[in-house]
Protein backbone atom coordinates (compact mmCIF):
# COMPACT_ATOMS: atom_id res chain seq x y z
CA UNK A 1 0.00 0.00 0.00
CA UNK A 2 1.48 3.45 -1.13
CA UNK A 3 1.85 6.15 1.46
CA UNK A 4 -0.49 8.23 0.21
CA UNK A 5 -3.39 5.73 -0.04
CA UNK A 6 -6.45 5.66 2.43
CA UNK A 7 -5.50 3.59 5.17
CA UNK A 8 -1.77 3.80 4.34
CA UNK A 9 1.44 5.22 5.59
CA UNK A 10 1.12 8.57 6.23
CA UNK A 11 4.99 9.50 6.23
CA UNK A 12 6.34 11.09 3.09
CA UNK A 13 8.79 8.52 1.58
CA UNK A 14 11.95 11.50 1.07
CA UNK A 15 11.43 12.46 4.47
CA UNK A 16 13.61 9.94 6.04
CA UNK A 17 12.67 7.03 8.30
CA UNK A 18 13.02 6.35 11.80
CA UNK A 19 13.31 9.84 12.96
CA UNK A 20 16.09 10.63 11.02
CA UNK A 21 15.88 14.41 9.34
CA UNK A 22 15.84 14.72 5.41
CA UNK A 23 17.50 16.65 2.98
CA UNK A 24 16.78 20.91 3.39
CA UNK A 25 14.34 22.52 1.31
CA UNK A 26 15.63 23.85 -2.24
CA UNK A 27 13.97 26.83 -1.04
CA UNK A 28 15.93 27.15 1.92
CA UNK A 29 19.29 26.73 0.03
CA UNK A 30 18.17 29.63 -2.03
CA UNK A 31 17.49 31.53 1.08
CA UNK A 32 20.60 31.10 2.59
CA UNK A 33 22.18 31.98 -0.35
CA UNK A 34 20.97 35.10 -1.25
CA UNK A 35 21.27 35.87 2.55
CA UNK A 36 25.50 35.25 2.21
CA UNK A 37 26.09 37.56 -0.69
CA UNK A 38 24.30 40.35 0.88
CA UNK A 39 26.57 40.19 3.66
CA UNK A 40 29.58 40.12 1.33
CA UNK A 41 28.31 42.96 -0.14
CA UNK A 42 27.78 44.99 2.79
CA UNK A 43 23.89 44.30 2.93
CA UNK A 44 21.80 43.92 6.64
CA UNK A 45 20.60 41.11 8.19
CA UNK A 46 16.82 39.53 7.13
CA UNK A 47 14.35 40.05 9.33
CA UNK A 48 12.71 37.58 11.56
CA UNK A 49 10.10 36.30 9.09
CA UNK A 50 13.16 35.36 6.87
CA UNK A 51 12.63 37.47 3.74
CA UNK A 52 15.03 38.55 1.91
CA UNK A 53 17.41 41.22 3.41
CA UNK A 54 17.76 45.03 1.91
CA UNK A 55 21.11 45.88 0.18
CA UNK A 56 23.10 48.94 1.27
CA UNK A 57 23.29 50.16 -2.39
CA UNK A 58 26.73 52.45 -1.32
CA UNK A 59 28.08 49.60 -0.19
CA UNK A 60 26.99 47.22 -2.93
CA UNK A 61 28.70 49.72 -5.32
CA UNK A 62 31.97 50.10 -3.52
CA UNK A 63 32.49 46.22 -3.88
CA UNK A 64 32.01 46.07 -7.11
CA UNK A 65 34.67 48.86 -7.44
CA UNK A 66 36.91 46.91 -5.58
CA UNK A 67 36.53 44.13 -7.89
CA UNK A 68 36.59 45.78 -11.00
CA UNK A 69 39.54 47.10 -9.69
CA UNK A 70 40.91 43.95 -8.89
CA UNK A 71 40.36 42.95 -12.77
CA UNK A 72 41.73 45.77 -14.42
CA UNK A 73 44.75 45.25 -12.41
CA UNK A 74 45.72 41.71 -12.97
CA UNK A 75 44.48 42.33 -16.88
CA UNK A 76 47.07 44.93 -17.01
CA UNK A 77 49.85 43.25 -15.38
CA UNK A 78 48.96 40.68 -18.07
CA UNK A 79 50.46 42.50 -20.69
CA UNK A 80 54.13 41.82 -19.74
CA UNK A 81 56.10 39.45 -20.95
CA UNK A 82 59.97 38.63 -21.44
CA UNK A 83 61.66 37.87 -24.85
CA UNK A 84 64.47 35.34 -24.77
CA UNK A 85 67.81 36.43 -26.02
CA UNK A 86 68.14 35.66 -29.78
CA UNK A 87 64.26 36.56 -30.35
CA UNK A 88 62.31 39.12 -31.45
CA UNK A 89 58.68 39.81 -30.46
CA UNK A 90 56.34 40.99 -33.13
CA UNK A 91 53.25 43.10 -31.81
CA UNK A 92 49.65 43.56 -33.25
CA UNK A 93 46.81 45.56 -32.32
CA UNK A 94 43.70 44.03 -33.46
CA UNK A 95 45.45 42.22 -35.80
CA UNK A 96 47.79 45.08 -37.51
CA UNK A 97 51.38 45.38 -37.06
CA UNK A 98 52.30 47.80 -34.52
CA UNK A 99 56.34 46.79 -33.84
CA UNK A 100 58.93 44.71 -32.97
CA UNK A 101 60.74 44.14 -29.28
CA UNK A 102 64.23 43.39 -28.81
CA UNK A 103 64.93 41.28 -25.74
CA UNK A 104 64.28 41.68 -22.56
CA UNK A 105 60.95 43.06 -20.35
CA UNK A 106 58.51 44.54 -22.42
CA UNK A 107 54.74 45.32 -22.37
CA UNK A 108 51.53 45.65 -24.28
CA UNK A 109 48.03 45.92 -24.12
CA UNK A 110 46.75 42.78 -22.90
CA UNK A 111 44.18 40.44 -25.06
CA UNK A 112 42.18 40.77 -26.51
CA UNK A 113 43.13 44.09 -27.52
CA UNK A 114 47.11 43.71 -28.73
CA UNK A 115 48.82 40.39 -29.19
CA UNK A 116 52.71 39.52 -29.53
CA UNK A 117 54.31 37.06 -31.52
CA UNK A 118 57.94 35.75 -30.40
CA UNK A 119 59.97 34.19 -33.27
CA UNK A 120 63.55 32.91 -32.64
CA UNK A 121 65.51 34.59 -35.41
CA UNK A 122 68.68 32.93 -34.11
CA UNK A 123 68.09 29.24 -34.91
CA UNK A 124 69.34 27.29 -37.80
CA UNK A 125 66.48 26.14 -39.34
CA UNK A 126 66.47 22.72 -42.13
CA UNK A 127 64.92 21.84 -45.18
CA UNK A 128 65.51 18.72 -46.65
CA UNK A 129 64.45 18.18 -50.22
CA UNK A 130 64.80 14.87 -52.06
CA UNK A 131 65.54 12.71 -48.52
CA UNK A 132 64.21 12.37 -45.13
CA UNK A 133 67.07 12.29 -42.51
CA UNK A 134 66.41 10.34 -39.16
CA UNK A 135 67.50 10.81 -35.99
CA UNK A 136 70.86 11.06 -37.03
CA UNK A 137 72.82 12.81 -40.21
CA UNK A 138 72.86 9.21 -42.04
CA UNK A 139 70.21 9.25 -44.79
CA UNK A 140 67.66 7.17 -44.44
CA UNK A 141 65.91 7.13 -47.98
CA UNK A 142 65.43 8.83 -51.42
CA UNK A 143 62.56 11.06 -52.59
CA UNK A 144 62.08 9.76 -56.25
CA UNK A 145 59.20 12.56 -56.39
CA UNK A 146 61.79 15.15 -55.27
CA UNK A 147 65.30 14.29 -56.36
CA UNK A 148 64.77 12.83 -59.55
CA UNK A 149 65.17 15.08 -62.49
CA UNK A 150 66.46 15.58 -65.76
CA UNK A 151 69.72 17.23 -67.04
CA UNK A 152 70.79 19.32 -70.24
CA UNK A 153 71.80 16.26 -71.90
CA UNK A 154 68.34 14.10 -70.90
CA UNK A 155 69.66 11.89 -68.60
CA UNK A 156 68.26 11.85 -65.01
CA UNK A 157 70.35 12.12 -62.14
CA UNK A 158 68.93 11.93 -58.06
CA UNK A 159 70.03 14.89 -56.47
CA UNK A 160 69.51 15.06 -52.63
CA UNK A 161 69.59 18.79 -51.57
CA UNK A 162 70.16 20.43 -47.31
CA UNK A 163 69.40 24.10 -47.07
CA UNK A 164 69.80 26.00 -43.46
CA UNK A 165 67.81 28.89 -42.98
CA UNK A 166 67.13 31.58 -40.22
CA UNK A 167 64.83 34.49 -40.23
CA UNK A 168 66.74 38.08 -40.64
CA UNK A 169 63.03 40.05 -40.26
CA UNK A 170 60.74 38.72 -38.22
CA UNK A 171 57.44 40.62 -39.21
CA UNK A 172 58.20 40.08 -43.20
CA UNK A 173 58.43 36.15 -41.96
CA UNK A 174 54.80 36.18 -40.19
CA UNK A 175 52.99 38.76 -42.79
CA UNK A 176 54.22 38.06 -45.91
CA UNK A 177 54.12 34.60 -46.59
CA UNK A 178 51.36 32.28 -45.65
CA UNK A 179 53.89 29.23 -44.56
CA UNK A 180 56.71 30.09 -44.91
CA UNK A 181 58.18 26.77 -44.48
CA UNK A 182 56.63 24.93 -47.38
CA UNK A 183 56.99 27.98 -50.01
CA UNK A 184 61.11 27.66 -49.32
CA UNK A 185 60.44 23.87 -50.09
CA UNK A 186 58.93 24.55 -52.80
CA UNK A 187 61.75 27.58 -54.55
CA UNK A 188 64.33 25.03 -53.63
CA UNK A 189 63.09 22.33 -55.56
CA UNK A 190 62.63 24.56 -58.52
CA UNK A 191 65.58 27.00 -58.24
CA UNK A 192 67.59 23.03 -58.63
CA UNK A 193 65.59 21.54 -61.25
CA UNK A 194 66.30 25.34 -63.14
CA UNK A 195 70.01 24.73 -62.46
CA UNK A 196 70.49 21.12 -62.46
CA UNK A 197 68.55 21.01 -65.79
CA UNK A 198 70.68 23.64 -67.66
CA UNK A 199 73.95 21.60 -66.68
CA UNK A 200 75.68 18.00 -67.91
CA UNK A 201 75.23 14.75 -66.26
CA UNK A 202 78.83 14.69 -66.25
CA UNK A 203 79.08 18.19 -64.98
CA UNK A 204 76.69 17.64 -62.24
CA UNK A 205 78.27 14.78 -61.06
CA UNK A 206 81.51 16.15 -61.12
CA UNK A 207 83.54 19.01 -61.10
CA UNK A 208 80.38 21.37 -61.04
CA UNK A 209 79.23 20.57 -57.68
CA UNK A 210 80.66 23.48 -56.04
CA UNK A 211 79.14 25.89 -58.44
CA UNK A 212 75.97 24.54 -58.81
CA UNK A 213 75.68 24.76 -55.21
CA UNK A 214 76.32 28.69 -55.34
CA UNK A 215 73.57 28.89 -58.15
CA UNK A 216 70.96 27.23 -56.16
CA UNK A 217 71.80 28.91 -52.98
CA UNK A 218 71.79 32.54 -54.97
CA UNK A 219 68.18 31.63 -56.64
CA UNK A 220 66.63 30.45 -53.70
CA UNK A 221 67.85 34.04 -52.19
CA UNK A 222 66.70 36.25 -54.65
CA UNK A 223 63.18 34.06 -55.35
CA UNK A 224 62.46 34.89 -51.10
CA UNK A 225 63.72 37.99 -51.35
CA UNK A 226 61.46 38.97 -53.86
CA UNK A 227 58.42 37.97 -51.76
CA UNK A 228 59.70 39.88 -49.02
CA UNK A 229 59.82 36.80 -46.74
CA UNK A 230 61.95 37.89 -44.10
CA UNK A 231 64.55 33.89 -44.33
CA UNK A 232 68.13 34.09 -45.09
CA UNK A 233 69.60 31.11 -46.90
CA UNK A 234 72.81 30.66 -44.48
CA UNK A 235 73.79 27.19 -46.66
CA UNK A 236 72.68 24.90 -49.33
CA UNK A 237 74.64 21.32 -49.00
CA UNK A 238 74.24 18.95 -52.03
CA UNK A 239 74.04 15.17 -50.07
CA UNK A 240 74.61 12.89 -52.72
CA UNK A 241 74.42 13.04 -56.27
CA UNK A 242 74.39 10.07 -58.42
CA UNK A 243 72.31 8.40 -61.49
CA UNK A 244 69.53 6.17 -60.76
CA UNK A 245 69.75 3.42 -58.71
CA UNK A 246 68.54 1.12 -62.20
CA UNK A 247 71.54 2.46 -64.28
CA UNK A 248 73.95 2.59 -61.11
CA UNK A 249 76.32 -0.01 -62.19
CA UNK A 250 76.43 0.74 -66.21
CA UNK A 251 77.60 4.09 -64.83
CA UNK A 252 80.22 3.10 -62.22
CA UNK A 253 81.65 1.13 -65.54
CA UNK A 254 81.59 4.33 -66.83
CA UNK A 255 83.13 6.07 -64.31
CA UNK A 256 86.37 3.67 -64.29
CA UNK A 257 86.43 3.84 -68.23
CA UNK A 258 86.72 7.86 -67.98
CA UNK A 259 89.17 6.95 -64.70
CA UNK A 260 91.15 4.98 -66.92
CA UNK A 261 91.57 7.31 -69.61
CA UNK A 262 92.39 10.41 -67.24
CA UNK A 263 94.66 7.95 -65.79
CA UNK A 264 96.67 7.29 -69.24
CA UNK A 265 96.45 11.02 -70.43
CA UNK A 266 98.34 12.00 -67.33
CA UNK A 267 100.89 9.29 -67.71
CA UNK A 268 100.89 10.70 -71.14
CA UNK A 269 101.65 14.46 -70.22
CA UNK A 270 104.09 13.34 -67.48
CA UNK A 271 106.51 11.15 -70.17
CA UNK A 272 106.06 14.50 -72.20
CA UNK A 273 106.99 16.89 -69.46
CA UNK A 274 110.19 14.37 -68.94
CA UNK A 275 111.31 13.88 -72.17
CA UNK A 276 110.03 17.64 -74.07
CA UNK A 277 112.50 19.62 -71.20
CA UNK A 278 115.55 17.35 -72.14
CA UNK A 279 115.40 17.68 -76.43
CA UNK A 280 114.54 21.36 -75.76
CA UNK A 281 118.16 21.07 -73.66
CA UNK A 282 120.00 19.42 -75.73
CA UNK A 283 118.64 21.25 -78.69
CA UNK A 284 119.10 24.29 -77.08
CA UNK A 285 122.73 23.18 -76.53
CA UNK A 286 123.57 22.08 -79.73
CA UNK A 287 122.75 25.49 -81.02
CA UNK A 288 124.93 27.15 -78.49
CA UNK A 289 127.54 24.92 -79.21
CA UNK A 290 127.72 25.74 -82.89
CA UNK A 291 127.43 29.36 -82.51
CA UNK A 292 130.73 29.03 -80.51
CA UNK A 293 131.77 26.97 -82.81
CA UNK A 294 131.04 30.15 -85.71
CA UNK A 295 132.37 32.21 -83.63
CA UNK A 296 135.27 30.35 -82.84
CA UNK A 297 136.05 29.86 -86.82
CA UNK A 298 135.15 34.05 -87.49
CA UNK A 299 137.44 34.90 -84.98
CA UNK A 300 140.01 32.69 -86.13
CA UNK A 301 139.39 33.63 -89.87
CA UNK A 302 140.35 37.01 -88.78
CA UNK A 303 142.73 36.47 -86.34
CA UNK A 304 145.32 34.83 -89.70
CA UNK A 305 143.92 37.77 -92.10
CA UNK A 306 144.93 40.29 -89.97
CA UNK A 307 148.43 38.01 -89.45
CA UNK A 308 148.74 37.48 -93.12
CA UNK A 309 147.95 41.13 -93.56
CA UNK A 310 150.83 42.23 -90.92
CA UNK A 311 153.12 39.11 -92.55
CA UNK A 312 153.02 40.20 -95.92
CA UNK A 313 154.10 43.83 -95.11
CA UNK A 314 157.45 42.31 -93.37
CA UNK A 315 157.40 40.13 -96.41
CA UNK A 316 157.91 43.07 -98.41
CA UNK A 317 160.36 44.80 -96.02
CA UNK A 318 162.51 41.40 -95.87
CA UNK A 319 161.75 38.43 -98.40
CA UNK A 320 164.72 36.25 -97.23
CA UNK A 321 164.25 36.55 -93.65
CA UNK A 322 160.61 36.16 -93.92
CA UNK A 323 160.90 33.22 -96.20
CA UNK A 324 163.24 31.51 -93.99
CA UNK A 325 161.31 32.16 -91.07
CA UNK A 326 157.87 30.76 -92.75
CA UNK A 327 159.96 27.76 -93.48
CA UNK A 328 161.50 27.27 -89.97
CA UNK A 329 157.49 27.54 -88.70
CA UNK A 330 155.96 25.16 -91.01
CA UNK A 331 159.01 22.67 -90.04
CA UNK A 332 158.30 22.98 -86.47
CA UNK A 333 154.79 22.55 -86.73
CA UNK A 334 155.32 19.54 -89.10
CA UNK A 335 157.83 17.81 -87.10
CA UNK A 336 156.28 18.55 -83.39
CA UNK A 337 153.74 15.54 -83.74
CA UNK A 338 156.71 13.20 -84.70
CA UNK A 339 159.29 10.66 -82.68
CA UNK A 340 161.83 10.77 -86.08
CA UNK A 341 164.69 12.75 -85.73
CA UNK A 342 166.46 13.38 -89.05
CA UNK A 343 170.28 14.80 -88.08
CA UNK A 344 171.65 16.60 -91.50
CA UNK A 345 175.82 16.39 -90.88
CA UNK A 346 177.44 19.17 -92.38
CA UNK A 347 179.10 18.33 -95.57
CA UNK A 348 177.65 14.90 -96.06
CA UNK A 349 175.62 14.06 -98.44
CA UNK A 350 173.59 11.53 -96.05
CA UNK A 351 171.28 12.21 -93.39
CA UNK A 352 171.45 10.71 -90.23
CA UNK A 353 168.05 8.45 -89.05
CA UNK A 354 167.32 8.26 -85.02
CA UNK A 355 164.69 6.31 -84.29
CA UNK A 356 164.16 7.93 -81.10
CA UNK A 357 160.64 6.21 -80.59
CA UNK A 358 162.07 2.60 -80.72
CA UNK A 359 165.31 3.56 -78.55
CA UNK A 360 163.35 5.28 -75.51
CA UNK A 361 160.37 2.10 -76.30
CA UNK A 362 163.24 -0.38 -75.25
CA UNK A 363 165.03 1.57 -72.48
CA UNK A 364 161.45 1.30 -70.99
CA UNK A 365 160.89 -2.07 -71.10
CA UNK A 366 161.29 -4.42 -68.23
CA UNK A 367 164.51 -6.91 -68.62
CA UNK A 368 163.34 -10.80 -69.26
CA UNK A 369 162.72 -13.30 -66.32
CA UNK A 370 165.62 -15.22 -66.90
CA UNK A 371 168.27 -13.10 -67.54
CA UNK A 372 171.63 -13.71 -65.16
CA UNK A 373 171.37 -11.50 -62.41
CA UNK A 374 174.66 -9.44 -62.32
CA UNK A 375 177.00 -9.92 -59.40
CA UNK A 376 179.82 -8.07 -58.18
CA UNK A 377 182.35 -10.18 -59.47
CA UNK A 378 181.15 -9.65 -63.18
CA UNK A 379 182.12 -6.51 -65.06
CA UNK A 380 179.15 -3.92 -64.94
CA UNK A 381 178.89 -2.73 -69.02
CA UNK A 382 178.27 0.70 -69.17
CA UNK A 383 175.36 1.98 -70.96
CA UNK A 384 175.43 3.79 -74.32
CA UNK A 385 173.76 6.90 -74.73
CA UNK A 386 171.67 8.21 -77.66
CA UNK A 387 173.42 11.26 -77.86
CA UNK A 388 176.82 8.90 -77.90
CA UNK A 389 175.49 6.54 -80.69
CA UNK A 390 174.73 9.59 -82.81
CA UNK A 391 177.72 11.53 -82.03
CA UNK A 392 180.04 8.30 -83.03
CA UNK A 393 178.13 7.61 -86.26
CA UNK A 394 178.52 10.57 -87.67
CA UNK A 395 181.95 11.27 -86.76
CA UNK A 396 182.47 8.02 -88.18
CA UNK A 397 180.85 9.04 -91.18
CA UNK A 398 182.68 12.24 -91.49
CA UNK A 399 186.30 10.37 -90.98
CA UNK A 400 184.49 8.35 -94.45
CA UNK A 401 184.08 11.53 -96.23
CA UNK A 402 187.37 12.99 -95.64
CA UNK A 403 189.04 10.16 -96.74
CA UNK A 404 187.16 9.56 -99.87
Amino acid sequence: MSWNEPGGDKKDPWSGRGGKKGPPDLDEAIRSLQEKLGKFFGGGNGDDEGSPSKFSFGKSMKGIGFIAGGVVVLWALSGFYIVDEGNHGVETRFGKYIGTTQSGLNWHLPAPIERVDIVNVMQQRFVEVGYRSGGSEQLTGSVPKEALMLTKDENIVDVRLAVQYQIKDAKDFLFNVVNPADTLKQVIESAQRGVVGSSTMDFVLTEGRSEIVALIKKEIQNVMDNYKSGIQVTSVNLQDVQPPEQVQNAFEDAIKSREDQQRLINEAEAYSNDVIPKARGAAARKIQEAEGYKEQVIAQAQGETNRFSKLLGEYTKAPDVTRKRLYIEAMESVLAETNTVMVDVKGGNNLLYLPLDKMMQRQSSPPPMNAPESTADQPQSQPVTVQEQAVERSSTRGRDARGR
